[in-house]
């Protein structure tokens, strides 16, 4: 295998490639997110970059060489991720690289999907054409996690999104969203949202507040992702705003196997997805890696995950949160408002053996905090 020294003009085109792949992020499932660029070794000049289209077809590598034109002869391609090598709804990527004559590609990192799994590289090198492999590799991993762990780990990409007052606490439901944040934050959050498959709450947020939870940032409004709302005992109102867009944007509710027959019946008619999933422990609430099973098996590989308290606290309970996303607002709201982890507040990602922070900077009046569990980047190097 040929390992990757990185030179600046590598690295520099792979950023490119990440660039395009974290553009595609919720449009593609359940195809992986991929960024391609094709450029003249001769004369650095970039023929053409591309992502993978909304759906996950077509391919960004087709899609880059179908950009280039006749210029692909001899040209290097940078991919966020191994090319496919098997026939599936298109055909294989690496022999459409073969065929346009790509003298050199630099790929992130390999593919885990078994239909893929070294092949793709391994036919570009048969052929010829040299490979070069590791430039990127943290970052591409990131963006590609989702597709990771629901190939390897049957389950999806786990993203808490809180916000919190500046004392730390959230405020209390009362039948419509209360904020703490500020105009900048919020279109932050619905970004968010843009880069799901399937936004998450518990029924109490539901009832407390009656969330949309749809995007709302210029033109991404027609393309928001299902609503997923934990209800063990099928609570959900049906006149629920989430009940009642049910037919427009998809509502999956998962909910004990036991739970009331006439509740299910009034659901799904509505066109409301009710799907089982076992308590945990016989308890009061579901068990999160049943429920991430079932989400990762409908072709969902990034979950985000709104709230509340009692959701909030089971994922991370359940050793199930990949990365937890902070919006903490200018204003405190004192005793009123609640910690955001039942008993605990943001001092549980204080472990810096276990959260990593990544990011920490103003959003408009308030601050942005991203930690990231270290299980998915132990150094201290940048991901």
């Amino acid at each position: 295998m040929t390992r990757a020294c990185e030179p600046d003009a590598d690295a520099g085109f792979m950023r490119i490639a990440l660039m395009m792949a974290r553009r595609g992020l919720g449009c593609t499932a359940p195809n992986p997110s991929v960024g391609a660029v094709l450029v003249d070794p001769a004369t650095n000049e970039v023929l053409a970059r591309a992502s993978t289209r909304p759906g996950g077809r077509p391919h960004a590598e087709t899609e880059a060489l179908r950009l280039a034109g006749d210029r692909t002869r001899g040209a290097t391609l940078y991919v966020s991720l191994e090319p496919c090598a098997h026939q599936g709804q298109t055909p294989p990527c690496a022999d459409a690289i073969i065929q346009a004559g790509i003298g050199r590609v630099v790929s992130a990192i390999s593919d885990p999907n078994p239909l893929v799994a070294g092949q793709g590289l391994a036919r570009l090198r048969a052929a010829g054409i040299q490979v070069v492999e590791g430039v990127g590799a943290g970052e591409a991993r990131w963006i590609t996690l989702g597709h990771i762990l629901r190939v390897s780990g049957r389950r999806p990409f786990v993203q808490l999104k809180l916000a919190v007052s500046a004392d730390g606490r959230i405020a209390a439901g009362t039948g419509q969203p209360v904020w703490v944040t500020g105009p900048e934050a919020r279109a932050r959050g619905h970004l968010l949202r843009a880069q799901s498959d399937a936004i998450l709450v518990g029924i109490g947020t539901v009832r407390a507040d009656d969330p949309e939870l749809t995007r709302r940032l210029p033109g991404l409004e027609a393309r928001s992702p299902p609503r997923v709302v934990l209800d063990r005992r099928l609570r959900l109102p049906l006149g629920s705003k989430l009940a009642r867009s049910a037919r427009a944007t998809p509502v999956l509710v998962i909910a004990d196997a036991e739970a009331p027959a006439d509740a299910r019946n009034a659901l799904e008619p509505l066109g409301v997805i009710v799907l089982d999933a076992e308590s945990a422990g016989g308890g009061e609430l579901l068990a999160i890696d049943r429920v991430l099973q079932l989400l990762a098996g409908r072709s969902i590989t990034r979950l985000l995950v709104e709230g509340g308290p009692h959701v909030w606290r089971s994922f991370l309970d359940a050793g199930l949160v990949d990365e937890v996303v902070v919006f903490q607002g200018a204003a405190p709201v004192g005793e009123a408002g609640r910690l955001p982890l039942l008993d605990r507040g943001l001092d549980e990602f204080s472990d810096r053996a276990i959260w990593r922070l990544t990011e920490d900077r103003p959003v408009g009046a308030d601050r942005l905090r991203v930690l990231r569990h270290t299980r998915h980047c132990p150094s201290a190097s940048a991901p």
